[in-house]
């Protein structure tokens, strides 16, 4: 469920706040192969559906940038903040990629809201997001996202 909040003011209100899960989303050969498209990395474990089945995994795996790409549109599933003139993302300060995503495999965020901070002109949130596998025993992706909001 969509967290909406209106303005800066009741963006601060929700630091320290669970956000829940995201709805789950397919990581399939064709969103793979975009992405590879639009990067260049066409590495058979991603690629190859034939080839990568012999491979250490059993079949193809998203790359961990594709991974980590999937926290955007899961997030903004999680929390709309309006109000604002900008919206930027503004970096990572870790990430882990503790288990390969399976082509096939549905991911979900679950995230958590752990601090906003005052910049000038706004406010800088800090985001702990977990991509959860479908039935994994790991995650995909274990992350802190630092985004900046402009009033």
């Amino acid at each position: 469920m969509t967290v909406t909040v209106n303005g800066l003011g009741e963006l601060k209100a929700l630091a320290g706040s669970d956000l829940g899960s995201s709805d789950w989303i397919e990581v399939t050969q064709e969103r793979v192969d975009t992405f590879a498209d639009a990067t260049g990395d066409h590495q058979w474990i991603h690629v190859d559906p034939e080839r990568a089945k012999e491979g250490p995994f059993g079949a193809p795996i998203a790359h961990g940038y594709l991974t980590l790409s999937l926290f955007i549109p899961l997030f903004t599933g999680l929390l709309d903040v309006q109000g604002v003139t900008t919206k930027v993302n503004y970096g990572l300060d870790k990430v882990r990629f503790p288990a390969p995503v399976t082509v096939g495999s549905r991911l979900r965020l679950a995230a958590r809201l752990a601090d906003v901070t005052d910049v000038p002109g706004g406010v800088q949130i800090t985001v702990d997001g977990t991509l959860e596998i479908d039935g994994g025993a790991k995650p995909a992706a274990v992350l802190r996202s630092l985004s900046r909001f402009y009033a």
